[in-house]
């Protein structure tokens, strides 16, 4: 009994000079995590600055900046696992047999192809920050190109679409140079004077100050006739902004028009 409490004491005792040991690599590891991050951030702020003011253009530079800040957190990673003891397995995991090699791979398939996907995405650059894209079934206006995905603003909400998304799938841009295309129809009774309606929605569009009517032309064509209907295609520019996804500028429009062809008398249907 004497040998046994013997025995436990020292295995205490071991464990409690183990602790004591390793503490001080812990405390240190911690606090090389907590300067490495503050340096990758502080690293990403300038960087992005003088990326934006060189290069004037917002996505890139961002996109840029944020790889900047991983390759800073990977080295911070690196030194953390060196104070801790573990370059070693991080090593023979690395040089690990090749079902390992194989796991890792597969496990880290989505990261590597969105990370790869938001590179080609920030070089091609089929749009930029504040421009209004639609992809999978989801429009909004960009507001940033990470490392993994793509932030939008929709009805309110921030959709991230990852990057691989966005390069396998149709990307319809609305944008063109910082203005946005919107269109609607209209139905008229058929038999009615549909020039003269076109002539109105064309004056509608041109007194509205919201409706780009320099350089950027408004229309307003006969699209389609069903049954007793004329459908009327209106198509005009507005500026790129906030109201551009909650539909407060397209509402705005198709009251005025509708309350403009009512003056002249015609039947909406």
């Amino acid at each position: 009994m004497e040998d046994f409490v013997k025995d436990v004491l020292q295995h205490v005792e071991n464990y409690y000079y183990g602790i004591v040991n390793v503490t001080p690599k812990i405390v240190l590891a911690v606090v090389v995590s907590l300067v490495s991050w503050f340096v990758a951030a502080k690293i990403q702020q300038i960087s992005d600055r003088r990326l934006q003011k060189k290069m004037h253009d917002a996505l890139l530079a961002n996109f840029i900046s944020r790889l900047v800040k991983a390759f800073f957190l990977v080295i911070g990673f690196l030194i953390v696992l060196r104070i801790i003891g573990l370059t070693g397995i991080a090593q023979s995991l690395l040089a690990g047999a090749g079902i390992s090699a194989f796991i890792i791979g597969f496990a880290l398939k989505d990261i590597g192809e969105n990370f790869l996907a938001g590179i080609l995405l920030a070089f091609k650059r089929p749009f930029s920050i504040g421009e209004i894209i639609e992809s999978n079934g989801v429009k909004g206006k960009v507001l940033a190109l990470n490392l993994r995905d793509t932030q939008i603003k929709s009805d309110g909400k921030d959709i991230y679409i990852p990057n691989a998304l966005l390069i396998k799938n149709t990307l319809i841009n609305y944008n063109s140079e910082g203005f946005l295309l919107q269109d609607f129809l209209i139905g008229l009774e058929y038999g009615a004077d549909y020039q003269h309606a076109i002539a109105v929605i064309k004056k509608t569009l041109s007194d509205i100050e919201d409706v780009m009517n320099e350089n950027l032309p408004t229309s307003a064509v006969v699209s389609n006739v069903t049954g007793s209907t004329i459908q009327i295609m209106v198509r005009y520019w507005v500026k790129t902004d906030a109201d551009m996804t909650n539909g407060e500028t397209k509402s705005k429009v198709i009251i005025c028009i509708m309350k403009a062809l009512k003056k002249e008398n015609f039947d909406i249907k």
